[in-house]
């Protein structure tokens, strides 16, 4: 005859304060992260958690592949990642000599499709220390950087034009940091001239 049953009651059952957040907080991790193996993921997110390293969590949810993905595979969400990991790594690999890693993180937001204008709108997006859904601002010199950078290299811009358009901005930033609204609306007003 097996034993009986054990029956427990909420009085005897104590539940760690603690308890609630750390799985609601997992939740909203692994809802953002979307892992393909989502048993592994855990296992990583609860050993770094215990050991009080990065978790393994992706900044935002990203949208579904079908609607933002582009030919290169990239996605605003994963060039932020991939900024922030090697600009670490090539920082601590003093590699800075070989290669120019805003020119090459420039690259990878023009990859992401569209005009120049939406290239930078995503270099703020990454570039940026402001929190999520910030105004996305970056330093002017590492925008005027950029888009001089991205202008050459489109080639039909004319430096006269890049020179007139980065002097306008210039004028228009507040305490040298540029965001996506100053130069979208000052690209359109200098179109409709």
């Amino acid at each position: 005859m097996p034993p009986p049953e054990t029956m427990y009651c909420a009085q005897q059952i104590s539940i760690p304060p603690e308890l609630p957040d750390i799985l609601k907080q997992f939740t909203k991790a692994a809802i953002k992260t979307q892992p393909r193996d989502v048993l592994q993921w855990a296992t990583d997110y609860f050993s770094a958690l215990s050991k009080g390293q990065d978790l393994p969590v992706k900044e935002r949810l990203e949208m579904p592949v079908a609607t933002q993905k582009t030919d290169t595979g990239l996605t605003p969400g994963l060039l932020k990642i991939l900024h922030k990991q090697l600009d670490t790594i090539l920082a601590l690999g003093n590699f800075s000599e070989n290669i120019n890693w805003m020119q090459f993180s420039a690259l990878g937001c023009s990859a992401l499709g569209g005009t120049i204008t939406s290239a930078l709108k995503h270099a703020c997006e990454i570039l940026t220390e402001d929190p999520e859904g910030g105004a996305a601002q970056i330093p002017f010199n590492t925008f005027q950087s950029l888009y001089t950078y991205l202008a050459h290299l489109d080639g039909e811009i004319p430096k006269e034009q890049i020179d007139s358009f980065l002097h306008s901005l210039e004028e228009q930033c507040q305490g040298g940091m540029v965001q996506p609204s100053n130069f979208t609306s000052l690209h359109s007003a200098e179109k409709s001239e």
